[in-house]
């Protein structure tokens, strides 16, 4: 069995996407397993790289040694490398993919429907389960609709006159992964002028009311073989002056999430464990989790909101299995499995038996 990891993209998250990646692929490789780096550069260009390959090889751009891939669709679709002058394009024999691509195309369903047009299986959020954990609107609706605690959201545009709530507010890019973008303003004015200022923002923006007094609990869930919820745990802010856990206190560190200062596990008031695994269960059926996810929470000694989903979390949150333990040789693998074992999609043309097209008639007469 021949397995891939596919890491980097055209994402703000594009660094953290390669250290997430680099560290499955030497892991499946200590392994003795039969690895593939794929690396997605900044630009959209596939490359086969080399397992033992470091991080600071990719500083400036793509790796030596590295070969060119494609990407291709259809019954035979897949990755392909070059052939010699005279030979064909080699197809890459790829039993699944696992997915380490953090943000932006690579976790919001982009990459995930060309997989699946392609034929590729792959680790990780179906296309629905991605472009739902991407939208922190829609997501937040399903899960205020399922019952779970949540802060109130709204859109804001340059139409907007007011908003449903007073400030302070904390804005968010809509379609936006981590924590970069956010911004945290005193009143509705400047919330309004962050919209030509704040490049995150230009695809859309999601407000809350700015709670100081409420600070970020997490969990991860995987759902191979079964459903399996992890520890909780608190992150820490590097600064005690920071008003929110900013994207230096989860990645800088040298192995992004997994070197991060945090509680674990967190200390929590009576009740709000059980509340915490009760709504990861609870999203992990509404919101077609698949994988690894991380569940972040807005948590104080007596309240507990849900805020965001992560589909395809930095170090696939492998720090955070330790009760019962589980290995990142047993997270990666089980990914693997599942990806073979429980395709994402497989397409049906059930139902377009030609009746539709027999009865139709002059397409012409129809444009009269």
């Amino acid at each position: 069995m021949t397995s891939g990891v596919l890491f980097g993209g055209p994402t703000p998250e594009h660094d953290i996407s390669i250290l997430t990646g680099l560290q499955a692929l030497r892991e499946l490789a200590q392994l003795g397993l039969d690895v593939q780096g794929i690396y997605w550069t900044k630009t959209g260009s596939f490359h086969a790289v080399a397992s033992d390959v470091e991080a600071s090889s990719f500083v400036d751009g793509i790796p030596r040694g590295s070969s060119d891939l494609t990407l291709r669709v259809g019954n035979d679709g897949g990755f392909f490398a070059p052939g010699s002058k005279l030979g064909k394009d080699r197809r890459l024999d790829l039993d699944a993919v696992v997915l380490c691509t953090h943000g932006g195309p690579g976790e919001d369903g982009t990459l995930q429907a060309v997989l699946d047009l392609a034929g590729v299986n792959y680790s990780g959020p179906s296309v629905a389960g991605a472009a739902l954990g991407m939208d922190k609107w829609a997501f937040g609706a399903v899960a205020a609709a399922a019952g779970l605690p949540t802060l109130p959201r709204a859109l804001l545009e340059p139409s907007t006159t007011s908003l449903p709530f007073e400030g302070p507010y904390i804005l968010k890019p809509r379609f936006g992964g981590s924590s970069i973008g956010i911004d945290v303003v005193r009143d509705f004015a400047t919330a309004r002028a962050r919209l030509t200022t704040n490049s995150h923002l230009a695809t859309g923006c999601v407000v809350e009311p700015f709670r100081a007094d409420l600070t970020d609990v997490q969990v991860a869930l995987r759902t191979y073989p079964g459903l399996n919820v992890s520890s909780i745990e608190k992150p820490l802010r590097r600064s005690e002056s920071a008003e929110i856990l900013d994207y230096r206190d989860k990645y800088v560190g040298g192995e992004g999430m997994v070197s991060a200062p945090r509680e674990l596990p967190a200390q929590l008031a009576p009740g709000q464990r059980e509340l915490v695994e009760r709504s990861a269960r609870t999203i992990a059926e509404v919101a077609a989790v698949r994988g690894v996810a991380r569940l972040d929470f807005l948590w104080s000694a007596s309240e507990l909101y849900v805020n965001e989903i992560n589909t395809i979390p930095g170090s696939l949150s492998k720090y955070l299995f330790v009760d019962p333990p589980v290995s990142f040789a047993t997270l990666l693998t089980d990914l693997i499995a599942e990806a073979i074992e429980r395709p994402a999609h497989r397409y049906s043309v059930a139902g377009a038996d030609g009746l539709v097209l027999r009865s139709a008639g002059s397409i012409a007469a129809k444009l009269a």
